[in-house]
């Protein structure tokens, strides 16, 4: 269950899976699903159940507090996360000459696959 202290109504500016981190599109109010480490991560679409969004779907993104991001590899709970090339949590680790960025924290341990809360932490770790 997430618990959500900042929510904001955007609008899908293509297909989006639920439960992903999500970015700005290429133009204002529309979001795009998170492909990088390396992306602007704004915050989650959690979507409703397994549903995700298309093109033109106005939809809820999570800014700030607890979502539920669906898991790309292992994290042990209180690692910070971002995006793999899904939208998916995966742990943070600075890579050398990179700008990874920071979308948050694991809220519990999760692994690839697993649907679990992560407190919304937008930021960047430089290699």
């Amino acid at each position: 269950m997430s618990n959500q202290t900042l929510t904001k109504q955007l609008i899908a500016e293509g297909a989006i899976s639920p439960n992903r981190f999500v970015k700005f599109g290429s133009t204002d109010e529309f979001v795009v699903q998170a492909a990088a480490a390396t992306d602007s991560i704004i915050g989650v679409y959690e979507g409703f159940g397994s549903v995700g969004a298309v093109a033109n779907d106005r939809v809820d993104v999570v800014l700030g507090g607890l979502a539920e991001v669906k898991f790309g590899g292992a994290v042990t709970r209180g690692g910070e996360v971002t995006s793999d090339a899904s939208g998916q949590a995966v742990a943070s680790a600075p890579a050398a000459g990179s700008n990874n960025r920071l979308g948050g924290i694991a809220f519990a341990s999760a692994v690839n696959g697993d649907i679990a809360r992560v407190i919304v932490a937008l930021g960047m770790k430089q290699g």
